[in-house]
């Protein structure tokens, strides 16, 4: 479908540019000839859900960035393709359930291999929550950042622990604040 193209040319415009084009603009972008054209484009994107009209400009919609969910796959033996209509999520969906309270932190190191955080990635991290002995937490330790799992002797003292053998756990000299609970990660595979 048509408009399917043009979704796609927008989609890689706005990742390029980072802003979607003016009406004007929008001609040359999409390759239509007319203003009409496009205004008519624009209906239908807007009939669709990927764009709106906002003071007079068109801007996208959360739709706009989602992409098709099209099912589970295996990681053991191949199973048969889902035929069903893919729904559609975005990654913020699927990532984040507090957009206004959550931050993405980049992970340097290898200290929590073992529950499969690895140097490079991202975690979304969800602040002002409650956090509890077993979480994933972003933490200020002495005056400095870790990514680490709380924990509570018997002492009922908290400290961090890593999730690799290699590395001691950090029990506070002075001060332990939490900043947030790790919710979810993101990593790139292929560069």
């Amino acid at each position: 479908m048509a408009d399917d193209k043009h979704l796609a040319t927008l989609r890689d415009y706005y990742k390029r540019v980072g802003a979607f084009p003016s009406i004007p603009r929008l001609c040359e972008v999409v390759g239509l000839s007319s203003t009409s054209s496009v205004f008519a484009l624009i209906g239908r994107l807007s009939s669709a859900g990927y764009v709106e009209r906002i003071d007079g400009r068109v801007v996208p919609t959360k739709k706009f960035f989602a992409r098709p969910l099209l099912g589970s796959v295996r990681a053991g033996l191949p199973q048969p393709a889902d035929q069903s209509e893919p729904e559609v999520l975005t990654l913020d969906d699927f990532l984040i359930d507090a957009p206004n309270r959550t931050s993405l932190h980049k992970v340097r190191g290898d200290s929590m291999r073992d529950v499969g955080i690895l140097d490079g990635d991202l975690v979304a991290v969800e602040h002002n929550a409650p956090s509890a002995p077993g979480d994933i937490v972003v933490a200020v330790v002495d005056g400095e950042l870790t990514v680490k799992t709380l924990r509570r002797d018997a002492d009922e003292k908290f400290y961090l622990e890593a999730a690799n053998p290699a590395y001691e756990p950090i029990r506070p000299k002075t001060s332990l604040e939490i900043l947030g609970v790790v919710v979810s990660v993101c990593r790139r595979v292929r560069r």
